[in-house]
């Protein structure tokens, strides 16, 4: 029986399984990706990443993001600082190029082994997101209990983002599905509920599509800064308080998104073929 190594990674508590294809070219598809997700039956995480040799000669590495349903996610804020810090121990670089479905991500290594992550110009238009009809990504016209009027982002992957008073009294385990699979979203959509609370800080829980909810969503975070300044509700730089932690998000003047926050390396193991069919 052949085993494969993997490392387990978290960033906020938004947990991953990191394989590495450039070693280990085992084929993990969307059931193997379900049965390493499994918190009961395989090592369990919120999203598998994949180390494969990159597309683009800038970048260091290809990251691919599998969901816990065997969907492939364009991009990932949290497992982008993981990744980021395995290259720069890799390497010995602290400034890196990422390459995602998605687009190439910058990231900066932080002596506190945490790391900035420069993720892009935010799509806004309503092709981008994308959205099924034309409609103003400002205010979207969407209603389901006491959620209503998102504003819709782009950050690598689709965002609704829901503006409450107490982003802890909403009931996201019975909401957010139901959003996430809403005709409106043809791609799905990962599902924000935000409380601004000064202009400096923001409350969010996030409904990950193909995931459910987590402790830390990074482009989440950053789709609600997006999202609270478009609204006029904040600057463009605030705290973003997750479950898990907080996060610094920047929307800078050149349009361009950074999310400073943690990486952490939980355990190393390997696991036996078997257990992915292979």
């Amino acid at each position: 029986m052949t085993r494969i190594a993997f490392r387990k990674m978290h960033g906020l508590g938004n947990d991953f399984v990191v394989v590495d294809r450039r070693r280990d070219p085992v084929l993990i598809d969307a059931a193997a990706a379900r049965a390493l997700a499994d918190r009961h039956t395989g090592i369990g995480c919120d999203q598998v990443l994949l180390l494969e040799a990159p597309n683009d000669s800038l970048a260091q590495v290809f990251m691919r993001v599998l969901n816990p349903d065997g969907s492939e996610a364009e991009a990932c804020g949290n497992g982008t600082r993981c990744v980021a810090r395995l290259i720069a121990a890799e390497t010995g670089k602290s400034e890196l190029m990422i390459e995602t479905a998605g687009g190439l991500l910058d990231a900066k290594l932080h002596k506190d082994g945490g790391a900035t992550i420069d993720m892009g110009r935010p799509r806004l238009f309503w092709r981008d997101i994308p959205l099924a009809r034309e409609m103003d990504t400002l205010h979207v016209k969407l209603r389901r209990g006491p959620l209503s009027d998102p504003v819709c982002t782009n950050i690598g992957n689709p965002h609704a983002t829901f503006f409450v008073d107490d982003a802890k009294a909403i009931d996201l385990a019975a909401l957010g599905p139901k959003l996430e699979h809403d005709a409106l979203f043809p791609e799905r959509a990962n599902i924000g509920v935000a409380t601004v609370r000064n202009r400096h800080t923001i409350r969010l829980r996030v409904w990950e599509r193909g995931v459910g909810i987590t402790r830390a969503c990074g482009s989440g975070a950053c789709a609600a800064l997006v999202a609270a300044h478009r609204r006029g509700l904040t600057g463009r730089r605030a705290t973003v308080a997750l479950d898990g932690g907080d996060l610094d998000i920047e929307w800078r003047d050149d349009e361009n998104v950074l999310m400073t926050g943690p990486a952490a390396l939980s355990f190393e193991g390997s696991f036996d073929t078997a257990l992915i069919g292979a």
